[in-house]
């Protein structure tokens, strides 16, 4: 089915779609792609989300997408389970309340929740008594990331409880998007029926994620992590890595993008280790910005734990770079060993700070390596780009639509 007739045969009027997520729209690249492509394709798309600052209005149209941002979050503090679920609670009530009101006024067609939580798709109650058709999309598997994050077991009542929230979050949806297919194995094991679900990874969009002209690193060399400040993401020990590599490398910086509740200790080892000149935190940025910031580095760095929740978690990061023209360094985990090879990436033994050392050393010297890296990996995220894989999304939405029993089609 090609695209230009992907929706022929449904009513002429503009069907009316609702994206729920707690999170920053302006920077969530998974949300983005879905609603700009739903709205390109002549949708009516509200997105309700997070504000990060006062500065950010609550309302406003992006490349014509409704941006409603009902709940404020201005940084990430949570340390206990009760502090991580409140906001979680808060959001969902906020949520609840505006697409209600929404709906009442005029009708969604279809309701994209996006998790976490998983029940935030309970949020759209009231689309579904009124016909609308609802995708849960889960970004993260809450019961590993909650046992990862307070360092909980599997079979503790609170994991028990996720286990079981998912389980009847899966079955109010209509259909359920999976970010990787190690997740998809798990969850349709547990939660939900493998004809339900599918998996969309976080591919990325090539017209925001692109390579600079010169990719040949010059004697100020430029590492660089955008993400999250959290455990399983090994922030702090590239970190350690990369106080071994300005031994070697005096003119290198790391320059680090994101927030998170290990960022104060973060800033502590960096102090401790004396490289307070050389590695400096920065505030999370908008999509484009950051995608001009991975530009301009001479390498990406993804040290995540594999022992942790980051061993199956998909690194959207890694494809941001690919498709940037900058070379990755990783660690070796299950999901990214999945999808990637030697060809694409330099891996190192996640955890070794000595081995990302040298795989950092290796790769910024190395002139036949980086080339060779570049080449490659920008072939495949160019094959895994967001233009060849929308498709997919745009033909699950029509079965959706058209399975709506006010006969859309």
């Amino acid at each position: 089915m090609d695209q230009g007739s992907i929706f022929h045969g449904l009513s002429s009027a503009p069907k009316r779609v609702c994206m729920v997520t707690h999170s920053f729209y302006e920077s969530d690249n998974r949300v983005m792609r879905y609603a700009q492509t739903l709205a390109a394709k002549g949708f009516e798309v509200d997105v309700f989300a997070l504000r990060r600052s006062p500065e950010m209005p609550k309302e406003e149209v992006i490349e014509g997408v409704r941006i409603l941002r009902i709940k404020d979050r201005f940084g990430k503090t949570e340390q206990s389970k009760a502090s991580f679920l409140w906001p979680l609670l808060r959001f969902f009530a906020a949520a609840s309340w505006s697409i209600f009101r929404k709906n009442r006024r005029c009708r969604y067609d279809l309701v994209h929740a996006h998790n976490i939580p998983d029940f935030i798709i309970y949020a759209a109650w009231h689309p579904k008594l009124t016909g609308a058709r609802l995708i849960l999309d889960i970004h993260d598997l809450v019961p590993e990331l909650f046992a990862s994050k307070f360092n909980d077991s599997a079979s503790s009542p609170p994991a028990r409880a996720l286990q079981w929230m998912e389980k009847a979050s899966a079955a109010f949806a209509d259909h359920v998007i999976l970010a990787s297919h190690l997740w998809l194995d798990k969850y349709t094991a547990r939660s939900a029926p493998a004809q339900k679900c599918s998996v969309f990874i976080n591919n990325v969009d090539a017209r925001v994620f692109r390579p600079r002209v010169d990719s040949s690193p010059n004697e100020n060399f430029l590492l660089l992590f955008p993400g999250s400040l959290q455990w399983h993401q090994g922030v702090d020990i590239a970190i350690r890595a990369f106080a071994k590599l300005r031994l070697r490398l005096p003119r290198s910086e790391f320059h680090i993008y994101g927030d998170g509740i290990l960022k104060p200790k973060l800033v502590e080892l960096v102090a401790e280790l004396g490289l307070s000149g050389c590695v400096r935190f920065f505030a999370p940025l908008k999509l484009h910005e950051i995608a001009q910031v991975m530009a301009r580095a001479d390498l990406g760095v993804v040290p995540k734990r594999a022992d942790s929740f980051g061993n199956e978690a998909y690194s959207t990061k890694i494809m941001e770079f690919m498709a940037a023209g900058v070379p990755v360094v990783a660690s070796r985990t299950k999901v990214d060993s999945y999808y990637f090879d030697d060809s694409v990436l330099r891996f190192f033994e996640s955890g070794n700070i000595d081995a990302l050392a040298d795989a950092m050393h290796e790769v910024l010297v190395d002139g036949k390596l980086r080339r060779s890296l570049i080449a490659h990996a920008s072939a495949y995220a160019e094959l895994h780009s967001w233009e060849k894989s929308k498709q997919a999304y745009l033909q699950l939405v029509e079965r959706l639509l058209c399975g709506n029993r006010e006969s859309l089609c």
